[in-house]
């Protein structure tokens, strides 16, 4: 018996050091690495419907405004993404009749630079600034109000709900919006118009072209009548006078 337990021993050993071997060979499980930046194109396009404000945000250089702040920032940012539909929706012509500037303006008043969650949004103080705000003098500011827990925000020119949370995590929260938010200091009724031509002329005896081209009126015309008649009736008092 004792010569059967001395010849195990060795086996025993050998088995043992080799499991051993072959846990630690085994690799560890690679620890999770840092959250690469935000994009926010990036997380548009996997939304699906957000074509038209993608495109605006690439040709206003407004994404790569947003991606820079966003990335750097403490207060975060919140963006207001209007849908393809809600942009086919807008009068024929809207966005062609927007200059480049005015476009840019158009786009930053969906962003505010300070990120907000629905909680937030339902009893922020308004009106809320937005990246717009201040151009021009203006406010370009978002007015947020609730029914219950649904959060609705208006212009001054539309109103519309704040549905769904495409991003809600820090740094930035994208919230999905069914109409594009028009600001009223660029589409209101108050809008400031160009200055109107001054009034014409009241006079009828001169047209716009007599005067461009320095025609005589008829007034002066009715002078020379009656300096012609003055000197007929001089000449026929001299006659007179030589008569007599």
């Amino acid at each position: 018996m004792a010569t059967s337990h001395l010849t195990l021993a060795p086996l025993l050993i050998l088995a043992t050091v080799l499991l051993s071997t072959e846990v630690t060979a085994q690799p560890a499980a690679p620890a999770p690495g840092p959250a690469g930046p935000v994009n926010i194109t990036a997380i548009l396009e996997k939304g699906g419907q957000f074509a038209t404000l993608i495109r605006l945000l690439n040709t206003t250089q407004v994404g790569n405004q947003i991606n820079i702040q966003v990335n750097s920032s403490s207060e975060g940012m919140t963006v207001f993404a209007p849908t393809d539909n809600a942009f086919q929706n807008l009068k024929p012509g809207t966005l062609n009749k927007l200059s480049h500037e005015d476009q840019v303006k158009l786009i930053l008043y969906h962003v505010s630079p300070k990120f907000y969650t629905l909680d937030d949004l339902l009893s922020v103080s308004n009106p809320v600034r937005t990246q717009a705000s201040g151009r021009d003098g203006a406010v370009y500011g978002l007015n947020f109000t609730s029914q219950g827990n649904q959060v609705n925000v208006s212009t001054g020119v539309v109103e519309t709900r704040v549905s769904n949370e495409l991003r809600k995590e820090r740094p930035l929260a994208i919230y999905v919006v069914d109409m594009v938010l028009l600001p009223e200091e660029m589409f209101g009724e108050n809008k400031v118009s160009p200055a109107a031509p001054g009034p014409k002329s009241n006079s009828p005896d001169v047209s716009d072209d007599q005067e461009k081209a320095g025609a005589p009126s008829d007034k002066s015309g009715s002078s020379e009548m009656k300096a012609g008649l003055g000197f007929a009736l001089g000449v026929v008092f001299l006659c007179l006078k030589l008569v007599v």
